[in-house]
């Protein structure tokens, strides 16, 4: 039997995982998948794995239309995602999912060619999400100790939005979500 918040993600991503992930060519659900099969495929632990599918868990929280980002409007999903994981999760997993959002930015100010490689809409959030990080932003976030799984994720959040791959089933990774639970 699956513990209640392990069912409670399901029926959430059953519900709104259909929607697309904002201008890209595939849904929430899809790039939830292929994002946590790029973590399993990297050998991470059960709770970047956890991070890896849940790091857009906000976008699935919130009311606002699938195409906020294009409007401008930034929905703040990995606050939204922080918060609802909180409470039942372990920090390894929850941490990555806050950070997610400003290791795009960290990667911009500290790789060169970073920002090039972005699709359009990561580019597109990336003014509204606060832009390129100064230094004295990189230092702090250099301060996290899950900083570097934040980064990691967000290189396969980057790459997590092919509408050709065929990914395992969310059921797939109900072991890793059990075991990232406090």
């Amino acid at each position: 039997m699956l513990h209640p918040v392990t069912q409670q993600i399901l029926s959430l991503f059953e519900k709104h995982g259909s929607s697309m992930y904002g201008g890209e060519a595939v849904t929430q659900l899809e790039h939830a998948l292929q994002c946590a099969e790029l973590a399993r495929q990297h050998n991470a632990t059960n709770e970047l794995i956890t991070a890896s599918l849940l790091h857009d868990i906000g976008h699935l929280l919130h009311d606002l239309p699938d195409d906020a980002s294009d409007k401008g409007i930034d929905d703040m999903h990995e606050l939204l995602g922080e918060s609802y994981l909180t409470e039942h999760f372990k920090l390894a997993s929850v941490e990555p999912v806050k950070l997610h959002v400003q290791a795009k930015r960290y990667l911009c100010a500290t790789e060169s060619g970073y920002l090039e490689t972005l699709s359009e809409p990561s580019k597109i959030s990336l003014e509204f999400q606060g832009g390129v990080m100064s230094e004295t932003e990189v230092a702090a976030f250099e301060k996290n100790e899950f900083y570097q799984d934040a980064v990691v994720l967000r290189r396969w959040d980057d790459l997590a939005k092919d509408p050709n791959l065929v990914s395992p089933s969310i059921e797939t990774f109900t072991n890793a979500i059990e075991s990232s639970l406090k």
